[in-house]
């Protein structure tokens, strides 16, 4: 691990840059990554993604030699390799082989700059700067593990936006009956009824109850008349939020919206997704329907404006059905973080 400041071109304030990475933000999916060098941007930190044994190692995409990218590389049985002159980076992203000097000591300095990494949910999370005294806690998934329960992780879906403004989107429930009326949302049904969100350690939690289906519009499968949906929403500061859908009966759909903040303006969304109905459907048809979910979104946080998430309620105008974004934007408050963008 190093200490590490914002790369060159940064596009956050300092600060809130330090903030964002000592939390865990996902990169990649876990299925995506092999042997070979694989690249990755978070926080503008440009990350070269590799595995060794089994383990994932994310470094700075450097080679300490002479600076060429070792996503351009490829691998062996030990390590990853510098298409420039050799050098191989193993476990650690520790230098194992100068092929120039195969006898000579290696020293410290050829080592990669190298990140903390976990695996959960089916992606690779990072922190670039870990807390000592403090660690972020990773988040968490209902039901992932639960016996029952089918795993499905939807190819990554970029946007030019930043990610608060994605994030809190994906906690909107206001917007259903004007922007995803093409996938399970009914236009004549628009009143928001009153919810309230409780604070918690990570972020906070919402029950949100309303007729509103979320079966496919175009689907066989409807709730009885006058079933209650429960949406239950856990924020877990600053960008990520899962989604706990209650269908008829004992059916669960928890959808995780990982907002991974490749720059200040550039977004990579992850979407694992854990259900113990409809196993029979093909994960394909699942990736596909989330993703125009995804596609009806995508215009609303492109175009927004200001580009940056205003953290200071009194510059935008709020109606009642804005509580779980005046939560989000009060929650990132108090975390310090300030105006995200430098430019």
């Amino acid at each position: 691990m190093n200490n590490i400041t914002p790369p060159a071109h940064c596009t956050f304030e300092p600060d809130d840059w330090l903030r964002l990475a000592r939390q865990w933000h996902p990169v990649a999916r876990s299925c995506d990554i092999a042997g070979a060098p694989t690249k990755a941007v978070l926080l503008d930190e440009q990350l070269v993604l590799y595995r060794l044994q089994g383990q994932v190692v994310a470094a700075r995409d450097v080679c300490p030699h002479r600076g060429v990218p070792l996503t351009l590389g490829f691998h062996d049985e030990e390590g990853i390799i510098c298409p420039y002159h050799g050098l191989r980076f193993g476990a650690g992203g520790r230098c194992n082989r100068i092929p120039s000097s195969p006898d000579q000591p290696i020293p410290a300095k050829l080592n990669l700059i190298s990140y903390a990494v976990e695996e959960r949910f089916g992606l690779i999370w990072v922190c670039l700067a870990p807390d000592a005294d403090q660690p972020a806690p990773l988040p968490t998934m209902p039901h992932w593990d639960d016996a029952g329960f089918q795993q499905i992780n939807c190819p990554g879906f970029d946007v030019n936006g930043f990610a608060g403004r994605q994030v809190e989107g994906f906690l909107d429930v206001a917007h259903f009956a004007w922007v995803h009326t093409e996938t399970f949302a009914d236009p004549n049904n628009q009143v928001v009824p009153a919810y309230n969100p409780v604070e918690t350690e990570t972020g906070f939690a919402v029950d949100y109850w309303s007729s509103v289906s979320n079966f496919a519009a175009d689907s066989p499968q409807q709730a009885p008349e006058g079933f209650s949906w429960l949406r239950h929403f856990e924020m877990h500061l600053p960008f990520t939020a899962t989604l706990t859908i209650h269908f008829p009966g004992e059916s669960r759909l928890v959808i995780m919206n990982a907002a991974s903040p490749v720059s200040a303006r550039k977004t990579r969304m992850f979407a694992p997704i854990a259900r113990n109905f409809d196993l029979h459907i093909p994960v394909e048809e699942v990736h596909a329907f989330n993703q125009r979910v995804f596609e009806e979104d995508r215009l609303m946080v492109e175009t927004q404006q200001p580009e940056r998430l205003p953290l200071d309620l009194a510059l935008e105008a709020h109606i009642p059905a804005d509580r779980s974004s005046i939560a989000y934007r009060r929650g990132l408050k108090r975390m310090g973080f300030g105006e995200f963008f430098l430019v």
